[in-house]
């Protein structure tokens, strides 16, 4: 196990993580919340975008695309 953190953004395709503390706040933090990013959610990044922008995550069952601006305010574990 790791013991250091990385944020979503920066998670290779293919793998996947455990979230671990969301840096966000307000509103962008109540919609990631909302979402399904609690402690210790299971996340995998699927696909980049053509552009790179945003990446389709699977969380929880459902396929969820992030910007890189949101998905840097996720701190996570790799597994």
């Amino acid at each position: 196990m790791n013991n250091y953190y990385i944020t979503l953004n920066t998670l290779p395709i293919g793998k996947k993580c455990r979230v671990k503390k969301l840096i966000s706040h307000g509103l962008l933090r109540r919609r990631l919340l909302d979402l399904g990013l609690i402690d210790d959610t299971i996340v995998e990044a699927l696909h980049k975008s053509p552009s790179g922008d945003p990446v389709a995550y699977l969380i929880r069952g459902t396929v969820i695309a992030l910007r890189s601006e949101v998905a840097s305010t996720i701190l996570v574990e790799t597994l």
